[in-house]
């Protein structure tokens, strides 16, 4: 058992606890699998947070499977409801590209956990040899430049930075230049993230994201937004307002150690038909890993 499959199982106790655990009591010792076992199952995946249309695919694949069967025991339902969660994680696999440099775009809330998740990706990136440089485009707090700052130092990555207040679409634009003269691998673009129901800002990252497109056409490469599961279904709410101004490609899940409803990721993978790239399960560098579907099910489920 590799060691981050040991930290997602342990990080995801308090979803196991109400989900699997629901779920197991709710079809252990049925005389029978009924239509009132199927919405009992249901209502439990939506009470932690899978969402109404999750849900309801799910109750409803099996549905289908169970009802194929003349015999079922407790242990194969769940097993059958194991199977199409990474089928709904997994999902269709979006075609990828070699880009030198690959430009990606990270947008969310502030309190996500974003610039962290940043430096982190990149010091793995680092790690595996790749060529890495920051840019700290979200030139409205200090404190996001210095973290990168710290998180550049660390793994030995270059940086591109602005002054406060200065023009984050044009910090955005010279990082990606610079990474093209340099012949750099990566480009990680860390934004603002002010309220997403402000207009400003949704207009400020399209305007990053045009910019993006202008040093380097093709960029961003990958829009990935940064989710902090706590949240529930108010991430919903963000990856539509985000979607909406941007495009996203991916989501980076991040404090699913400190949530019982880690159906989140189900809900927001099959509603905006995005794949799930990192998850993150604490505070230390490795405690964020590239995620894995089958994975995720299987330390759900144990």
């Amino acid at each position: 058992m590799r060691g981050f499959f040991k930290k997602l199982k342990i990080g995801l106790e308090k979803t196991r606890s109400r989900l699997v655990g629901q779920l197991t009591e709710t079809v252990t010792g049925r005389p029978q699998f009924d239509e009132e076992l199927f919405e009992e199952i249901e209502e439990v995946l939506i009470a932690s947070d899978c969402g109404v249309e999750t849900a309801g695919l799910l109750a409803g694949r099996l549905r289908e499977e169970c009802s194929r069967r003349k015999t079922m025991q407790a242990a194969e339902v769940l097993e059958i409801l194991k199977e199409q969660m990474v089928l709904v994680l997994a999902g269709d696999a979006p075609a990828t590209t070699a880009h030198q440099p690959h430009v990606i775009l990270f947008v969310g809330v502030n309190g996500t956990g974003k610039t962290t998740s940043i430096g982190k990706i990149g010091a793995q990136l680092k790690a595996q040899g790749k060529q890495v440089l920051f840019a700290a485009a979200d030139t409205f707090r200090a404190a996001a430049r210095e973290q990168l700052q710290i998180w550049a130092g660390r793994s030995g990555a270059d940086i591109v930075t602005g002054a406060d207040g200065s023009d984050p679409a044009a910090v955005a634009f010279d990082a990606v230049s610079a990474a093209i003269t340099r012949g750099r691998d990566v480009v990680l673009i860390d934004t603002a993230g002010r309220l997403h129901t402000r207009h400003n800002l949704m207009e400020e990252l399209k305007k990053i994201s045009r910019a993006v497109g202008k040093a380097m056409p093709g960029a961003p490469h990958e829009t990935l937004l940064v989710l902090d599961a706590t949240t529930g279904q108010n991430g919903v709410a963000q990856a539509e307002t985000f979607g909406a101004a941007v495009g996203l490609t991916g989501l980076v899940l991040t404090k699913l150690d400190g949530t019982a409803k880690g159906g989140i990721v189900l809900g927001i993978r099959h509603r905006f038909g995005v794949p799930v790239k990192w998850v993150g399960v604490g505070e230390k560098p490795d405690d964020l890993e590239t995620f894995d579907p089958a994975e995720f099910v299987a330390a759900l489920f144990q």
